[in-house]
């Protein structure tokens, strides 16, 4: 009997290019990387979710204790749940404090290690380096994924696709050598990227796409045996599937928890309908190719603009059904391009809009995982389509050499847009139209700099937009509370809630104006109806506190004050509140 031959994963694509060292060329992938992405360490935190996240977020901010790292893991703050997520920001903290570098800094090291994984993956699965480093290098330098990077809140995106290839590895390394502590491994790191952001639902999908290529698992890329063929087929393939069955277990109940803790941010089918939904979701898909061929006109935000007409469906419904009938027709041929069409479709469905969370039509951190699958038909794709060229490999490189240093320029501008919150959204106004979100949170920044008349204006701007915009309305109204317009403010927060809507910040700030106006019972109502929005509001706690102070209730007072000082973590000005309600409570009893 002749010695058993070592199995490999070689596609028919693979070239010969073993004189190549996969680790320098990642080397040169990871410094060109650096040097477009380096600024950020010179960057600010941004007022769109940052603050959530980290600038205001005292958990974070006291680092790891255990204390925190059960809150990590109960937490639906931020309308999500992803407790390694919390866990990294937590050390940011813990070794940066309040920097913005060092959390920079924490990003821009997971994308470079993302960077690194893709390519040694691929790298091991297709044993095809160049279009392996190709795909590398269009992930690392692709403008759409300057967003997941230079944004300190999208620490989810970068760190849940770090334990997406590791999942891919590990799942590489049991393809060739099946065992229960291989595939222990597998499922261990799918559970965390689950808790670093619930987008991973779709790896077990990815790794069945990776069984038919370039892994060659499915039942049809077996071996025929002399007899009982079609038995076997089937049960190659029933195993396969019975595999992912523990994956698809733990994607159902990361999904089942991120519903939950989304609830409060997802939009009913009442404000957008399904059809609107599947219409924009359609659109969408194709905005993503668009914007991966041609990235112009890149926003932090997108907003709803408007329905669409029927034909902008029905002709972005064709082109999709087109090019995937296309896909499949050549599949046998081409496999690379079933996977990587279908990985990017599939790995978009949680992000795609039908189940919607916030208004925005689409975003460029969701494409930072579905792009892969699109780079994996470029790479393999065009070398295909120009092997009968003369002079292929020059022309391949200078091409691919061209591409990439343009890519790397884009991706350099887009960066620097992060660099601050004003120049972000000043940026996202220029290259969008009627973006209520931008006007507002440029309101936000230009308060924070101390040019009040400015960010009033943007915020009527964002209220011309979006006439029932919450946030804006609550960040107006104390404005003009605060300016003896009391009267102006109620009606802007009565509109509002006249609408059918309602908002703990909206009713805390009517709460306010009828205090201003001298109707402390009217006030009282509005706090205590904000207060059942959101239980743990401390500035409503602290702003009822002081109204019954004034109406002489100091028992329930000091409760309030004691609750806002409980949620605050000992703010000074709640603390002093407190004291004096105490006193003034001690005072009474004598």
């Amino acid at each position: 009997m002749g010695k058993n031959k070592k199995r490999t994963t070689k596609t028919p694509y693979a070239a010969k290019n073993s004189s190549s060292h996969p680790l320098a060329i990642a080397v040169i992938i990871l410094f060109a990387t650096l040097a477009v992405y380096w600024q950020v360490l010179s960057h600010e935190f941004i007022n769109l979710d940052d603050n959530k996240y980290v600038a205001e977020n005292p958990r974070v901010q006291q680092g790891l204790t255990w204390e925190n790292v059960k809150w990590a893991f109960t937490t639906k703050h931020a309308s999500n749940w992803h407790p390694l997520t919390w866990l990294s920001h937590m050390l940011d903290c813990h070794l940066f404090a309040l920097n913005p570098a060092g959390h920079h800094l924490g990003n821009l090291l997971f994308h470079l290690l993302n960077t690194l994984l893709l390519l040694l993956v691929l790298h091991r699965l297709t044993n095809d380096l160049w279009p392996s480093a190709f795909v590398a290098a269009l992930f690392a330098l692709h403008p759409l994924q300057a967003e997941s990077v230079a944004w300190v809140a999208e620490r989810k995106n970068v760190l849940g696709m770090f334990f997406w290839l590791l999942t891919m590895g590990a799942y590489h390394g049991y393809a060739e050598r099946p065992g229960f502590m291989r595939y222990v491994l597998v499922v261990i790191l799918f559970a965390f990227g689950l808790m670093a952001k619930p987008m991973l639902v779709t790896v077990p999908f990815v790794l069945l796409l990776l069984d038919y290529w370039p892994l060659r698992r499915l039942g049809t890329d077996v071996p025929k045996p002399s007899v009982g063929t079609a038995k076997h087929h089937r049960s190659t393939f029933g195993l396969i599937l019975l595999e992912k069955v523990p994956l698809l277990v733990l994607a159902v109940v990361s999904g089942a928890f991120t519903l939950r803790a989304q609830q409060a941010v997802t939009v009913s089918l009442r404000a957008l309908d399904l059809h609107s939904r599947i219409a924009n979701a359609l659109i969408s898909y194709l905005v993503y190719l668009r914007m991966t061929i041609w990235p112009a006109k890149l926003a932090v935000f997108y907003p709803h603009i408007g329905k669409l007409l029927l034909w902008q469906e029905a002709a972005a419904a064709a082109v999709l059904v087109v090019l995937t009938v296309l896909v499949i027709w050549v599949r046998r041929r081409y496999r690379y391009l079933l996977v990587g069409w279908l990985w990017y479709l599939g790995t978009l469905i949680p992000v795609i809009g039908i189940i919607q969370v916030g208004t925005q039509k689409y975003a460029d951190r969701y494409a930072y995982v579905p792009l892969v699958g699109i780079f994996i038909i470029i790479a393999w794709g065009v070398p295909d389509i120009l092997k009968r060229v003369r002079y292929k490999k020059t022309a391949l490189a200078i091409s691919s050499a061209a591409l990439l240093s343009a890519l790397a320029v884009c991706t350099s501008f887009q960066v620097s847009y992060w660099h601050d919150s004003i120049t972000l959204y000043e940026h996202a106004l220029k290259v969008t139209q009627d973006n209520h979100l931008a006007h507002n949170n440029l309101g936000v920044a230009l308060k924070n700099r101390g040019r009040l008349n400015e960010a009033m204006a943007q915020w009527r701007l964002a209220l011309e937009v979006f006439p029932l915009y919450g946030d804006a309305i609550a960040n107006l109204a104390p404005e003009l509370v605060e300016r003896g317009r009391a009267d102006e403010a109620i009606k802007y927060c009565n509109d509002f809630i006249q609408q059918g809507r309602d908002h703990c910040q909206v009713r805390n700030n009517l709460g306010n104006a009828f205090r201003e106006k001298g109707e402390i019972d009217e006030a009282i109502k509005h706090y205590q109806r904000a207060l059942q929005l959101k239980p743990n509001a401390w500035q409503v706690h602290y702003n009822l506190g002081l109204v019954l102070t004034e109406k002489l209730n100091f028992t329930e007072a000091v409760k309030h004050f004691q609750e806002a000082l409980r949620f605050s973590h000992n703010n000074p000005i709640v603390s002093k509140a407190l004291s004096d309600a105490m006193n003034k409570k001690r005072q009474l009893s004598d």
